[in-house]
């Protein structure tokens, strides 16, 4: 691997590259991985797998019925790349690529909050 390893713009506002650099081929930064449709906005509920977590992201879903909103929350497996450091409690911003495994179809651009 080169000592230096050039970092993709990604052009996505609000999302700094990170400052480690990986030979994940998986990485959205130093990789092949490219990043296309949703970005979401999360906080990470679990970090144990390696290379990957589980982001709760809370959303707002407008009930015709009662004229009015109701929270709701979906978990999504995302991938993490080497390059990025998270840990439970973490704000992160995820970004759907194409299917890496049976349930994992986004991975984590970068974090927000600590």
């Amino acid at each position: 691997m080169p000592k230096f390893k050039q970092v993709k713009n990604l052009k996505i506002p609000g999302v700094e590259p990170p400052e480690k650099v990986c030979s994940d081929p998986n990485c959205p930064w130093h990789g092949t991985l490219r990043v296309r449709g949703v970005l979401l906005e999360g906080v990470v509920a679990k970090a144990r797998a390696r290379r990957m977590v589980v982001v709760q992201h809370v959303y707002l879903y407008y009930d015709k019925k009662y004229n009015r909103y109701e929270r709701r929350s979906k978990k999504i497996h995302a991938h993490l790349p080497d390059c990025i450091s998270v840990k439970e409690g973490d704000v992160v911003v995820i970004g759907e690529t194409m299917p890496i495994s049976k349930t994992v179809k986004f991975t984590v651009l970068g974090v927000k909050r600590r």
